[in-house]
């Protein structure tokens, strides 16, 4: 069972000054946050890619990079890369620089991403939303694949015997699948025979083993064992050293980000009620003490067949001190907890 953290670098405006830290401050701070997460024994860190204002990382694989020199075993990853309005050839090549930096640690999770603000910078067509993530996948699993390459598309000039350099140390590189929960998707990470990621923000987490005995059942049909096939899901939390403490905390920063998505989607308001329900053992939620939030990453394994678990901290902007203390006690408490009982369940299962 694997533990990590995944961020998207928001800079939120401070719920008590209203004052927004610099983009450049929060990136090295998530630099220093990856370092640590490291050193107190996590999987994985992965930085999402957004292109707005209250997001500061539109270019995962340079904060990556960062960190890369300054770590020696965590895995490093886009939590996700917009691959639909993304060039593949390039998304291959930063990652496969980021592989080499850190002596084959980078992965890639390509997504469609929650927000649209990249097609227009980018020229792309919001019509073409499916069809280029479609192209571009296959694409990039043929850029993967091969290290000169043949391929034509409809949205990005043809590729006739070229090689695309350089290759990474991993042969082959990562290739994650993120999804929000979609049918088509998770069967289309199956069939493919790649590792799924589930975005698990909402509702009851046990309501997603569905999605995953589908993700399975897709890749057996496809050829390929489904047991070797990871799922990771990707939720928000944050651990303090009690439960209420962490509620605290957690809650002014996450309702702000929250009710400005909300203003954005149509959703209604995002009360303390909504977050304490989401935090309770059947939520979304993973909020508390070590204690609490162990035992609900340990359920998750067991109730939908998680295999690798990122804690997405913070939600909106949040004291630095309180994010690193958070990272700590999720290293050194809380992992070791879900490893040793999943070890066990696994063992008496056999």
């Amino acid at each position: 069972m694997e533990i990590g953290i995944s961020t998207f670098v928001e800079t939120t405006p401070d719920t008590q000054t209203g004052e927004v830290i610099s983009h450049a401050q929060r990136i090295r701070e998530v630099v220093e946050e990856i370092v640590l997460a490291d050193r107190v024994g996590l999987d994985v860190y992965g930085v999402g890619e957004h292109h707005r204002k209250d997001y500061a990382a539109s270019a995962p694989a340079v904060i990556l990079a960062a960190a890369a020199s300054q770590t020696q075993r965590i895995r490093l990853t886009s939590a996700v890369t917009v691959l639909s309005s993304d060039d593949p050839v390039r998304v291959f090549q930063d990652f496969a620089t980021l592989d080499s930096i850190s002596n084959g640690r980078a992965e890639i999770m390509a997504g469609r991403g929650s927000f649209i603000e990249s097609f227009p910078l980018f020229g792309y067509d919001l019509d073409n939303y499916d069809e280029l993530f479609d192209e571009k996948l296959e694409l990039l699993l043929k850029i993967r694949d091969s290290e000169k390459v043949t391929w034509k598309g409809g949205h990005r000039p043809a590729i006739n015997n070229l090689g695309v350099y350089p290759r990474p140390v991993q042969n082959p590189l990562p290739v994650w699948i993120g999804s929000g929960g979609n049918q088509e998707s998770v069967v289309r990470a199956g069939l493919l025979g790649l590792p799924l990621v589930l975005a698990i923000i909402g509702g009851s987490p046990v309501q997603f083993a569905p999605l995953v005995e589908l993700y399975k059942k897709a890749a057996a049909h496809a050829g390929h064992d489904a047991s070797l096939l990871p799922v990771a899901s990707h939720s928000h939390g944050f651990i303090a050293e009690n439960t209420e403490l962490a509620a605290d905390k957690f809650f002014p920063s996450t309702q702000q980000s929250m009710n400005v998505l909300g203003r954005e989607r149509g959703w209604g308001p995002y009360t303390r009620s909504s977050f304490d329900a989401a935090r309770s053992f059947e939520g979304a939620l993973y909020v508390g003490d070590p204690d609490t939030v162990a035992k609900k990453i340990i359920h998750l394994r067991k109730q939908v067949g998680i295999t690798r678990f990122l804690l997405h901290v913070p939600v909106g902007t949040m004291p630095h001190d309180d994010v690193m203390r958070a990272i700590e006690l999720l290293g050194t408490e809380v992992a070791p907890r879900v490893r040793e009982e999943i070890s066990k369940w696994e063992s008496e299962s056999k």
